[in-house]
């Protein structure tokens, strides 16, 4: 039709990166690498053409979606996602064994699970670039939804993220850590009553299950001395050594080789199994390699669950 102007992919990155940069058209611009006046005159254009304001306005500028605006945006984000996928497929035919590969995980991960792993990884797949993303668990989930990486690892509180199919890996539980000749290494089975009379020394409330320590102490009402808090359970050792409390970290982060100078108590009684789960978007396209390093992670996983998960039966699996 004379006039009409045809719908673009730039007009659709456009819309989804100005809701990224929260409503902000300079800044959308700069993620973009082009000009504010530019996005806004696509984003009318590509209004016009739908018949339908995709922003509500004060002035000239956008204050949010509107509600036809935010179907538009899920569509945008599927097709933006499809385009992904055929440069993906693209990328791997062409090169099977190469590419990048980008894992958001919790320190815990990083530190004490991913090393021998990361390794065999890379003897297998020596092309591949690959790199990791720290963050607590809210924020891996993040970068796996924004695209910022292809799969993230942390502690189940990743469950029930929109856009992401999680899968367990392994389970673990916590222990106490005390300095040798603590006097709760003579107790044969440890109370949570024997272990708040110390001053505890533990996780930020963000990580490694730190959820489930608070609710077993105040399902028995029981107020613990929290004297410091920390994201790196190595941190947690330190302070232990000194003496200033007892520790709880994931069982993971003891090594008796390494940690001479303390002692583990294993408390999964008290605090319950925790566990690690994988975390993929939903409709992704992964790399071969990927499938290979999940399945390096965990065993008990293989493409064709993952596979199965992905198509939607994400429900029929756990540990």
């Amino acid at each position: 039709m004379k006039g009409k102007i045809a719908m673009n992919l730039h007009q659709l990155r456009f819309v989804r990166e100005a809701v990224r940069q929260n409503y902000n058209l300079t800044d959308a611009a700069k993620a973009l690498f082009t000009s504010q006046p530019g996005v806004s005159k696509a984003i009318i254009e590509l209004e016009e053409e739908l018949g339908i304001d995709i922003f509500s306005r004060h002035g000239k500028r956008i204050r949010g979606l509107t509600e036809p605006g935010r179907l538009v945006l899920a569509s945008v984000e599927l097709i933006m996602q499809e385009i992904d996928s055929l440069k993906r497929i693209g990328k791997e035919y062409a090169a099977q064994d190469s590419g990048s590969f980008t894992i958001a995980c919790t320190h815990t991960q990083a530190r004490y699970m991913l090393p021998k792993v990361v390794q065999a990884f890379m003897q297998k797949f020596p092309k591949v670039r690959l790199s990791l993303l720290q963050g607590n668990p809210h924020q891996v989930a993040e970068m796996v939804q924004r695209d910022q990486a292809d799969l993230a690892i942390a502690t189940e509180s990743i469950t029930g993220v929109d856009n992401l199919i999680t899968l367990p890996c392994y389970q673990w539980e916590h222990v106490v850590v005390v300095p040798p000749e603590h006097p709760l290494l003579k107790t044969k089975s440890v109370t949570l009553e024997e272990i708040a009379a110390f001053p505890l020394i533990t996780y930020d409330s963000a990580f490694a299950g730190r959820s489930k320590i608070d609710h077993a102490f105040e399902l028995r009402g029981l107020k613990p001395d929290i004297l410091l808090e920390a994201i790196d359970a190595d941190v947690i050792k330190t302070y232990v050594e000194l003496g200033m409390g007892i520790g709880i970290i994931a069982g993971m982060a003891f090594d008796p080789e390494r940690d001479k100078n303390l002692r583990a108590i294993s408390v999964g009684h008290l605090f319950g199994m925790n566990v690690s789960r994988v975390a993929v978007k939903q409709g992704a396209y992964l790399r071969s390699y990927i499938y290979t390093f999940i399945e390096l992670l965990t065993p008990t996983l293989n493409r064709k669950l993952i596979e199965q998960a992905m198509s939607g039966a994400k429900d029929n699996y756990e540990l």
